[in-house]
């Protein structure tokens, strides 16, 4: 991103990234790296994508820099399958705890799963926002994920045969 569109973008976004509640996603591990770096990638992938389609750009980033704004502990009495189905709904009340939102807003976060969930995206902003979150959740469970199961296994492989001589 250009030094422009980088100052652009942490204006809008700036009281989120330095509130307290939002910096404890930097400890929390979400596709090999932190729901923090996440959900960063993914708010600037948006605004990228809704400034050139012609969007309302600020809205948009800071709904989709929201869009997992949970802890693990906010999901302790989940599952995996019911964290992933659940945590849209969390990430918003969490949000509006913390941030003004309007509707589309609200959407944008509470849709983000969908197909997964049932909430059905209901403005372009969602739509592009759940894609977005989408791409960049392949990106990472290819490029961090699934190097550090490689990882895992090669260390246990490598055990193995340690043990076996």
């Amino acid at each position: 991103m250009s030094l422009k569109k980088t100052y652009e973008f942490n204006q809008i976004v700036e009281d989120i990234l330095k509130h307290e509640e939002f910096l404890k996603l930097q400890h929390e591990l979400h596709h090999g790296i932190s729901r923090f770096e996440h959900s960063v990638r993914v708010a600037k992938m948006a605004y990228r994508m809704s400034k050139k389609l012609g969007m309302d750009y600020e809205r948009v980033t800071r709904a989709a820099l929201l869009h997992d704004f949970y802890t693990d502990e906010d999901t302790l009495k989940y599952n995996a399958k019911q964290t992933l189905k659940a945590h849209p709904s969390i990430a918003l009340d969490n949000a509006k705890k913390y941030f003004d939102l309007d509707k589309m807003q609200e959407n944008i976060i509470e849709a983000h799963m969908f197909p997964l969930t049932k909430k059905i995206p209901a403005y372009k902003e969602s739509w592009l926002v759940s894609g977005a979150d989408k791409i960049v959740a392949t990106h990472e469970m290819y490029r961090y994920k699934a190097q550090m199961a490689l990882g895992i296994w090669l260390i246990f492989i490598f055990n193995m045969i340690a043990i076996q001589k």
